[in-house]
C-alpha cells in the first residue's frame, strides 16, 4: 500500500461517475449556467470498474460513489455491481440527494452496495425550493425511507450554511434520530463552485456542540481510531452525530481518500489544482501495471493539506471565481465528487 510524504495511506478512494446534477445547492452549485464536461470524455462503467480493480491491488478497500447526483448515470447498479467483483473492495457506498433513490434502493442493494448517506440541508420543502432550486423534497424523503429499509447502513449530511439552515439544525437531529439513522454536519467550506462563500456563514463544530447541549445536556465524544472525516458524539439517551470540521479543524494529516474526477483525473485533495490523467492511459492502451506504478508514483509524492494551508490563510475569501472555474470545470465540487 502506497503511502505519501506525510505517511497517509492509499485506502478510500471516491469516484464521481457524473457531473450533471438535479439540484443546486448553494454550497455547491449556486450559479446559473455550467460549462459540463463532454459527454466522450466522462469514464464508461468498463473503465471505472478497471480503475477501481487497480486501486484495490494497491491497497483501496473502501470506494464511496459520488458526483453530482450519481443517480443520474443510468443503471448504476450495473456499475455497483462490476465494481463488487474486485474481492479486495470490501465497502461500495454512495452518496447522492435522494431524489432517485427510492427507486433504485432494491436494485442497488441487490448489486452490492451496502452504505448510502443522503443530503438533507432542510426539513422544509419552501426553503428546499430557494436553497436548492428543487421543488423534490418528498422523494428525497421517500429515498431515506428507501434506504432504511434496504442497507445496512444509512447517515445523513446536513451543510449548515448561518442564515440559511442554521436555525434546522436541532430540527434535523430530531429527524435523524426519529428514523433511526445518523446525521452528520458539515461545515461549510471554500471549495470548488462555493462562489458565495464567506467565514461568516460558517457555523462551526463549536457552536453545533454548544446548541445541542443547550437542548439536550452533556454531548461525550465517541473515542474512535480510525481515519474517517466526522468526528462522532453521543447524547445522553444514546444518539449518536458527527461533526465534518473540514473549515475550523481540518483533519488534512490523517486523510487517507483520493478522487477520481468524472473525465478521470486522479485527484489527492478536494482543494487539489492538479491530477494525474489516468483516462488518457487507459485509453492509450496503458497496461495495469504501468497505471498502478503511476497511481503510486503520484500518492507517494502527494504533499497535499489543502484545508489546512486554508485555515492558516489570514485573510481567507472564495477559492476560485466564476471565469476560472468555467475555465477549468474539474475544480467544481460535483466534478470531483466532494
Amino acid at each position: 500500500m502506497p503511502t505519501d510524504t506525510f505517511g497517509r495511506p492509499l485506502r478510500n478512494l471516491r469516484i464521481s461517475v457524473t457531473d450533471r446534477c438535479n439540484m443546486r445547492c448553494r454550497y455547491c452549485m449556486p450559479e446559473a449556467e455550467y460549462v459540463w464536461l463532454p459527454r466522450e470524455s466522462i469514464l464508461t462503467f468498463e473503465e471505472i470498474s478497471r480503475l477501481a480493480g487497480i486501486f484495490a491491488g494497491l491497497g483501496v478497500r473502501k470506494i464511496r460513489l459520488t458526483g453530482g447526483e450519481p443517480l443520474l448515470r443510468h443503471d448504476l447498479a450495473s456499475l455497483v455491481g462490476l465494481v463488487d467483483r474486485h474481492e479486495a473492495i470490501r465497502d461500495i457506498a454512495l452518496t447522492t440527494n435522494g431524489i432517485l433513490l427510492a427507486r433504485s434502493a432494491a436494485a442497488l442493494r441487490a448489486a452490492g452496495l451496502r452504505r448510502v448517506t443522503v443530503s438533507l440541508d432542510t426539513l422544509r420543502p419552501e426553503r428546499m425550493v430557494a436553497f436548492a432550486r428543487s421543488a423534490r423534497h418528498a422523494e428525497v424523503l421517500e429515498g431515506i425511507a428507501a434506504a432504511k429499509a434496504e442497507f445496512e447502513s444509512v447517515k445523513l449530511n446536513a451543510v449548515l450554511i448561518r442564515g440559511y439552515n442554521d436555525d434546522e439544525l436541532l430540527d434535523l437531529l430530531a429527524f435523524a434520530r426519529g428514523k433511526g439513522v445518523e446525521i452528520r454536519f458539515i461545515e461549510y467550506m471554500d471549495v470548488g463552485g462555493a462562489t458565495q462563500w464567506d467565514m461568516g456563514k460558517v457555523v462551526s463544530q463549536r457552536e453545533i456542540l454548544e446548541t445541542v447541549a443547550g437542548r439536550h445536556g452533556p454531548v461525550t465524544p465517541v473515542r474512535e481510531h480510525n481515519w474517517a472525516p466526522a468526528e462522532r458524539f453521543r447524547l445522553e439517551d444514546g444518539t449518536v452525530f458527527g461533526v465534518i470540521a473540514s473549515t475550523t479543524e481540518p483533519f488534512c494529516r490523517t486523510c487517507d481518500r483520493a478522487r477520481l474526477t468524472a473525465d478521470g483525473t486522479f485527484l489527492l485533495c478536494l482543494y487539489g489544482e492538479h491530477g494525474l490523467d489516468l483516462r488518457e492511459l487507459l485509453r492509450l492502451g496503458a497496461s495495469d501495471a504501468e497505471i498502478a506504478g503511476r497511481i503510486t508514483g503520484t500518492w507517494s509524492a502527494r504533499t497535499d493539506r489543502g484545508a489546512e494551508e486554508r485555515a492558516a490563510l489570514a485573510d481567507r475569501g472564495v477559492l476560485h471565481q466564476i471565469d476560472s472555474l468555467r475555465a477549468d470545470p474539474r475544480r467544481e465540487m460535483h466534478t470531483r465528487g466532494g
